[in-house]
């Protein structure tokens, strides 16, 4: 078997600078800060907001009545906004991290080996006050908040720190994943409310399961890496019962959604979404070929339109009781 090839390997791989316009707006000198968050792969920022903007959308619709007027029923732009500001940011600084703990298994994995960190573009110090930076900046969003969100987004802190070691000691790295990418859909409904309620805990189980889905299909991409530096994942450890395990995951998650619309008394239309998300999941898990980095990396990317049609089910619903007595009339 060949050796993974060394960290002064020739070539360009999959983490090299792209020709994304994060680097053309950017001096050459700040390339690495851009590589190191990931500013070229908008995907994970996206995957982390969904939760947040589904756990807004749903308490400001929650326990809706007829009549009610646009401005109660949707979402706060601000809040939304905010939201949006801290996922780049605290995405950013995690991506961050997560490279300094592993800079190591980045050097022996050839995906990974051209990162800033073990290519020597930047130093762990330069990359731990970069680091620092973007956590000021979600810590800014964060402030604009009451004292109980604050407190409850500090939290996930602790998550979040402890995510990098995970894929030493156990097969499930995705299931500490999901706990801290889905935090949001606790953040939304503390913003709203001022407290933690059933329908955004059934919204955050059911994320953490969509979660441990999404990553599984990308841990695929390195597996065999994986192996050879002893690196675990929710990938190694289904193998070829892959397609069964997102099956189950991605149908509690969708059954878990629809438990936490229902406790919060949201707008019936807002199942649409759901519906229309859970044919796309259905799609993944038909198309999916665990052999193929390419299709994994693209049906993993895919989950963004997951989101999206969960977000607009949630927004539709809420239009559509604004518009009820309207209607009836």
């Amino acid at each position: 078997m060949e050796t993974i090839q060394s960290r002064t390997g020739q070539g360009r791989v999959a983490d090299a600078p792209s020709r994304h316009w994060a680097y053309r707006l950017l001096p050459r000198w700040a390339w690495p800060y851009a590589q190191l968050a990931r500013w070229d792969r908008p995907i994970g920022w996206q995957l982390l907001l969904w939760p947040c903007w589904w756990s807004t959308a749903l308490a400001a619709s929650a326990y809706a009545r007829p009549g009610d007027s646009f401005a109660d029923l949707l979402p706060s732009p601000v809040t939304l906004l905010l939201f949006l500001v801290g996922a780049i940011a605290m995405r950013g600084a995690g991506c961050t991290y997560n490279d300094l703990v592993d800079e190591g298994i980045d050097a022996e994995v050839e995906r990974t080996r051209s990162r800033p960190l073990p290519s020597g573009q930047v130093s762990r110090r330069q990359a731990w006050l970069f680091l620092a930076l973007q956590a000021l900046v979600g810590l800014a969003g964060l402030l604009q908040f009451d004292g109980f969100a604050i407190g409850l987004g500090m939290s996930s802190l602790f998550v979040v720190a402890a995510y990098p070691f995970m894929k030493r000691i156990t097969d499930w790295p995705q299931f500490v994943l999901g706990l801290a990418f889905s935090w949001g859909a606790l953040m939304g409904w503390a913003v709203e409310f001022g407290d933690i309620e059933g329908p955004a805990i059934l919204l955050y189980i059911g994320s953490v399961l969509w979660v441990i889905g999404y990553d599984t299909i990308y841990a695929h991409q390195d597996k065999e890496d994986d192996a050879l530096v002893g690196v675990r994942s929710t990938a190694r450890l289904f193998g070829e019962n892959t397609k069964l395990w997102l099956t189950g995951l991605y149908t509690g998650a969708l059954c878990l959604f629809a438990l936490a619309f229902d406790a919060a008394e949201a707008p019936l239309p807002a199942l649409a979404g759901l519906v229309a998300a859970g044919a796309h999941m259905a799609r993944q898990v038909r198309m999916l070929d665990i052999d193929d980095p390419d299709q994994c990396l693209a049906l993993f990317k895919s989950n963004n339109v997951v989101g999206l049609l969960i977000f607009l089910g949630l927004l539709g619903g809420a239009v559509w009781m604004a518009m009820k007595p309207a209607i009836a009339a």
